[in-house]
């Protein structure tokens, strides 16, 4: 029997999967490591916790058995490797924000609109390129020290198989990439003053980038949105488009060319299919809007006790609104000052009350991303959601209602994990490309219709929650957070 294992390094643990040709689960293993805040607003890791918590569950997968490894993980993350490939500083992530000044510098080193064309994004604190900036501009010994930069996954695979490699969807998060051609922008690491020396080969995601040392393939691998598309079938332009219902919220879909939204609200990468792009919208705090509530207001609760008190409530919850701004926005608003709020409380909300009113924001939300999503190519005829909201029937069904559209849910729910052991078996010759390996593989087990009165009552309800941002932004420069300064 085959054995194809996806190990995907997250920001708080590496998952690993290990799938057979058909494309069953046969076992997983998590270890989790810590995440460090040395700052308000900043977060790290030691780049060796994920190669230890790596190679635990490599061993709990009896990796050396494989037939091929794929990778994912989180992207963005700066990896500052010196003359030894050892990393010179603990890895600065995704969610850090201590670079909006670089992040400003860098806009007005390349025009907005010349950074969207020519990576699909315009500048985020998130993003690595600012990164970089800033540890010239704040750690400048350090910084003339760097011979290698990296992301998350690749830092793992340098220790895997000892390549310096990525691939080209992780690489479109870092806005030193040529997205439409698929290759390092000579135009970018130019203007910005960064040695071309210092990047990785990006290859495509299903090559194989090394092999470890029993001999195993280990496929490029991809940034965990792309190999969470793969690993749920969104694949094909036109076909079905993924929400993710995690931490943060995302719609994504696959695209047959590099057609990034002229203002930014989106972001444009290239997809883990040769060949392949793909756009996607976020909303930051999605799952995460209700796990802050339960944690607030019901610690210890299970969700399911939550999702039985929202049921009781009718749809709009007699006027409760919420803004799930919680830590920032993104699409729409690419406002990393919004703030959340619930609107409409009264004395008969309780509980219940709250968490559909986070549910349904949520969802009006992702509708927005979508809406965007869509708007660049073929709307999609339904969606495939994943993440842990997923497991909510209500969250499910009333999504599918704001969302217009029918929703599926697949048999796999570790779907970044599972889609990069999809691209490893492609690595091995398992398959011809991915869309095979996706046909053969990823199946879904169940279909919700949007309920058609459910739907016309969020129709009504949808300009209500649109109204809320700007209220709020208003709100905010009335009486701005003297540890944020007005907008």
């Amino acid at each position: 029997m085959a054995r194809f294992i996806g190990l995907d390094v997250g920001t708080t643990s590496a998952k690993g999967v290990v799938v057979d040709e058909a494309g069953a689960v046969l076992g997983g293993a998590e270890e989790p490591y810590p995440l460090l805040t040395p700052r308000p607003g900043w977060t790290e890791q030691d780049p060796d916790t994920w190669w230890a918590a790596s190679e635990r569950v490599l061993a709990a997968l009896d990796a050396a058995r494989a037939d091929g490894i794929g990778l994912s993980g989180q992207m963005h993350g700066l990896v500052a490797l010196g003359d030894d490939d050892r990393p010179l500083r603990p890895a600065i992530l995704w969610n850090d924000g201590r670079t909006q000044r670089e992040v400003e510098a860098l806009e007005a080193r390349v025009s907005r609109a010349r950074l969207i064309a020519l990576t699909g994004n315009r500048a985020l604190a998130g993003f690595t390129a600012p990164k970089l900036l800033w540890m010239a501009a704040h750690e400048p010994e350090l910084y003339r020290r760097v011979r290698r930069v990296l992301l998350p996954k690749d830092y793992v695979r340098l220790r895997l198989c000892g390549e310096h490699a990525t691939d080209v969807s992780d690489a479109s998060g870092t806005l030193l990439f040529d997205v439409a051609h698929r290759r390092w922008s000579g135009e970018l690491l130019e203007a910005l003053g960064i040695d071309p020396a210092l990047m990785p080969r990006a290859l495509e995601s299903p090559a194989v980038s090394g092999r470890t040392a029993d001999g195993v393939p280990v496929a490029a691998g991809a940034g965990d949105q792309a190999a969470g598309a793969v690993g749920a079938g969104v694949t094909v332009p036109g076909g079905p488009a993924s929400v993710v219902l995690g931490t943060s919220g995302v719609a994504f879909a696959a695209r047959e060319r590099h057609a990034p939204d002229p203002e930014g609200r989106l972001h444009a990468f290239c997809h883990a299919v040769p060949g392949l792009w793909h756009v996607m919208g976020v909303t930051l705090s999605a799952a995460g809007s209700l796990q802050w509530l339960r944690d607030r207001i019901a610690p210890g609760v299970d969700f399911a006790t939550l999702d039985a008190e929202a049921a009781r409530w009718r749809p709009g919850a007699e006027g409760l609104l919420f803004a799930p701004h919680l830590a920032g926005e993104r699409t729409p608003w690419f406002d990393p000052a919004a703030r959340a709020a619930f609107a409409g409380l009264s004395l008969r909300h309780d509980r219940g009350a709250m968490v559909r009113a986070v549910m349904e924001g949520v969802a009006f939300s992702l509708r927005d991303c979508l809406d965007l999503v869509a708007a660049g190519g073929e709307a999609p005829a339904r969606v495939r959601v994943s993440g842990g909201g997923a497991r909510s029937e209500l969250w499910l069904e009333l999504l599918a209602a704001v969302l217009g559209v029918p929703v599926e849910t697949t048999a796999v729910e570790t779907s970044a994990a599972y889609g990069a052991a999809l691209l490893g078996a492609v690595a091995a010759d398992a398959f011809p490309d991915v869309p095979a390996a996706v046909a053969a593989c990823v199946r879904t087990t169940r279909t919700l219709e949007p309920d058609a009165a459910l739907a016309r009552r969020y129709a009504e309800l949808r300009p209500a929650f649109q109204a809320l941002y700007p209220a709020l932004r208003e709100v905010r420069a009335a009486a701005p957070d003297p540890d944020q300064g007005a907008p």
